[in-house]
C-alpha cells in the first residue's frame, strides 16, 4: 500500500485508535520509508521527531511517529522498515479496557428508535446497575473481548453476556439456559458443548465463548445484519425468518425495528445497544464507567488428566472458590476424567502452577481409597457413597461388567477435602440456593413422590412454578426424582415465623447425629441430607453444615 493511500484511510480518531494496536504497515515498502524520511526533513538529530503533516492532529495518537534511533538512518531502508514495524505504538496507549471496546464497535448506535432511547434512559437512571455488571464482567471481559477481536467481530458482542447472564458464569434460567452465554442443553450440544455429571461445557468460559461466537457468526451470515443476528440468538433463527417472511408478504420493511417479534426479543437488542451507547459515549451521557485494566488476566493451562480441584487450587496458590469461579464448568470435586484437560488460571499464577504440577506425581493428583465390597453392595451404591460415578469405578478397576462380589477390593478416587469445602459444586450451589434467606418468607420442605412435577407441587403449595424451580436451582423443565427434596418458601402469613441461619459445626469426640440434632433442634435426616451422609457414624473434626432456626428454643 502506498503511503498516501495509507494516510488517506486515517480520517478519524477511531481510525488512529485502530492503528494504535497494530505496527505501521510499512514492511517491504521502500518508497513509503523514503517518504517518511523526507517528511521528517532528515534532520541531524538524535531521533526523528513527529511528522509535520500531523501537526494539526496533536490530540490523535502522537505515538504514530515512534522515534527511530540515529543509527537507523544509516541502515538499509528494509532494515529501518522492519524496525518501525516491530515497535509497539504504546507511548500514549490507554490502559482502560473500555477504550478497546470502543475501538471495535460496529453497530449503528445513532438510530432514533424509541425502544433504544428508553433503554438508554433506564441505564442512566440506574448507574449502580452498570457498576454491578462491570464488576461481574471484570474477571472475564478481557478474555471474551480478545476472542471477539480475533474474529474481527463487533466488540459490542463482548457486552452480550451482560444481557444474557449479567456475566454470572453460574446463571441458570427458567428455560434451562446456563452459563455466561445462556445456552440451552440442545443448542449447547449442537455447538459441541459437552454436558455430563462431571462437567457442563455451557459454563466453560473458553468453550462457551467459542461456541457463542460460532453461533453468532452463523446467524450473521444467514441474515447479513447484526441486529437481526442478535435477535435470532435470543429468539431463534426460525422465529426471525418467519417474521421477515410475514413483513415481506405485507409489503412492510424487514429491518429489526419493523418486525413482529416476541416481547423479550424486542427489548433484547435495544438493551445491548443501550449498554454499547453508554460505553461509547459515557462522558456525553454523564456516566462514569468503572475502570477495567487492559491486561490479560487468565491463561489456559493444560493439565493432561483428571485432578482434584482442591489440589489444583493449592498448586496454583489461589482459593478453591476462585478456581471454581474461573472454571465454573466443573460440577464435582474434580475435573472430568475424560476431559477437557485444561484449567483457566490467573496469569500471575500460571508459571507457578505449571511448575508445581510438573513436580506432582501422577498418582498424587487424586486421593485413593481401598474399599472392600460388603454384602448387598453394588456399584451405584458405592459410587454415591464416595461421590463418584459407577463408570469411573469400573474403569479404574478394569471391571468388564457391573458385577462385584463381597470381599472384593476396589480402588476408588475420593476428594482430598470434605465435600462441604467444595462450595461451588453443583450440589453445594443447590444447597445454597435452597437455604438462601428470603425476607418475609419461611421455608417448607417437600419430598418428591412418584408422579410429582413442578406444576403439581407448585399447585399443591400455591406458589409460582418458576419460583419453585429457582428456589431449588432448577428449571421448570427439569425432571424430578422420587425422594428428591424441594424447598418451598411461603409468606410468613401462611407459615410460622422463623429465622434460619447457616451454621458450620465441627464434630467433637463422643458426638452423635442424635446429640447434634437435639442440640440445634433439627432432625437427623436433615443433617444427613445437608451433608450427604448415609451412615450415622461421625468422625471427630468432621465439619457439618446445619440450617438452624435461631428463634426456636434449644
Amino acid at each position: 500500500m502506498q503511503l498516501h493511500q495509507w494516510l488517506k484511510r486515517i480520517k478519524t480518531p477511531q481510525a488512529f485508535s485502530q492503528l494504535n494496536r497494530k505496527p505501521i504497515p510499512l514492511v517491504g515498502k521502500p518508497i513509503a520509508i523514503v517518504s517518511l524520511l523526507v517528511l521528517a526533513g532528515c534532520q541531524q538529530l538524535p531521533t526523528v521527531t513527529k511528522l509535520d503533516i500531523f501537526s494539526d492532529t496533536q490530540s490523535l495518537h502522537n505515538n504514530l511517529t515512534t522515534p527511530i534511533s540515529s543509527d537507523s538512518i544509516n541502515k538499509p531502508v528494509e532494515a529501518v522498515s522492519k524496525e518501525l514495524a516491530s515497535k509497539e505504538l504504546t507511548d500514549n496507549a490507554s490502559t482502560d479496557l473500555w477504550d478497546r471496546v470502543r475501538e471495535g464497535m460496529a453497530l449503528n448506535l445513532e438510530q432514533k428508535q424509541p425502544r433504544l432511547a428508553a433503554e438508554v434512559r433506564w441505564l442512566k437512571k440506574h448507574p449502580r446497575y452498570f457498576d454491578k455488571l462491570s464488576k461481574r464482567a471484570e474477571p472475564y471481559l478481557y478474555f471474551v473481548l480478545a476472542e471477539v477481536e480475533k474474529r474481527q467481530l463487533p466488540s459490542e458482542l463482548a457486552l452480550l453476556p451482560m444481557i444474557e447472564s449479567a456475566y454470572d458464569p453460574f446463571a441458570y434460567s427458567h428455560g434451562r439456559a446456563s452459563g455466561l452465554w445462556q445456552f440451552i442443553p440442545q443448542t449447547g450440544k449442537h455447538f459441541g458443548l459437552k454436558q455430563n455429571w462431571w462437567y457442563d461445557g455451557r459454563r466453560d468460559i473458553a468453550a462457551s465463548t467459542n461456541a457463542a461466537l460460532n453461533y453468532l457468526e452463523q446467524l450473521y451470515k444467514r441474515f447479513n445484519n447484526w441486529e437481526l443476528a442478535l435477535a435470532a440468538y435470543n429468539a431463534g433463527g426460525g422465529t426471525v425468518s418467519k417474521a421477515i417472511r410475514y413483513n415481506k408478504a405485507q409489503g412492510k420493511p424487514t429491518d429489526f425495528w419493523s418486525l413482529s417479534l416476541p416481547k423479550e426479543t424486542k427489548s433484547y437488542v435495544p438493551k445491548l445497544m443501550a449498554l454499547a451507547t453508554l460505553v461509547a459515549n459515557s462522558a456525553s451521557h454523564g456516566v462514569e464507567l468503572p475502570p477495567i485494566t487492559d491486561e490479560k488476566r487468565l491463561t489456559k493451562v493444560t493439565i493432561d488428566q483428571q485432578i482434584d480441584l482442591a489440589q489444583a487450587a493449592k498448586l496454583a496458590e489461589i482459593s478453591l472458590d476462585e478456581l471454581y469461579q474461573l472454571n465454573p464448568a466443573f460440577n464435582q470435586w474434580a475435573t472430568d476424567p475424560n476431559g477437557p484437560h485444561y484449567l483457566l488460571i490467573p496469569v500471575a499464577k500460571a508459571d507457578q502452577f505449571r511448575q508445581n504440577l510438573a513436580t506432582l506425581p501422577t498418582n498424587a493428583r487424586l486421593q485413593w481409597h481401598r474399599y472392600q465390597v460388603k454384602s448387598g453392595d453394588n456399584l451405584i451404591k458405592i459410587a454415591k457413597r464416595f461421590n463418584t460415578r459407577p463408570s469411573l469405578i469400573k474403569r479404574t478397576n478394569n471391571l468388564s461388567g457391573y458385577f462385584i462380589r463381597a470381599g472384593q477390593t476396589l480402588l476408588i478416587a475420593k476428594p482430598s477435602q470434605s465435600l462441604n469445602s467444595y462450595t461451588l459444586t453443583a450440589a453445594q450451589r443447590k444447597q445454597i440456593s435452597q437455604h438462601r434467606q428470603r425476607p418475609g418468607h419461611t421455608k417448607k420442605v417437600h419430598k418428591v413422590k412418584m408422579g410429582d412435577s413442578f406444576w403439581s407441587v407448585a399447585r399443591e403449595h400455591r406458589v409460582s412454578m418458576r419460583k419453585l424451580a429457582a428456589w431449588n436451582n432448577m428449571a421448570p423443565g427439569d425432571y424430578l426424582k422420587p425422594g428428591q427434596i424441594l424447598v418451598i418458601w411461603q409468606p410468613k402469613s401462611k407459615a410460622t415465623n422463623g429465622v434460619v441461619r447457616k451454621v458450620r459445626y465441627r464434630v467433637r469426640r463422643g458426638d452423635s447425629l442424635y446429640q447434634i440434632a437435639t442440640k440445634f433442634n433439627v432432625k437427623i435426616r436433615q443433617i444427613k441430607e445437608w451433608n450427604q451422609i448415609e451412615k450415622r457414624h461421625l468422625k471427630p473434626g468432621q465439619l457439618l453444615t446445619l440450617f438452624v432456626d435461631v428463634t426456636k428454643p434449644r
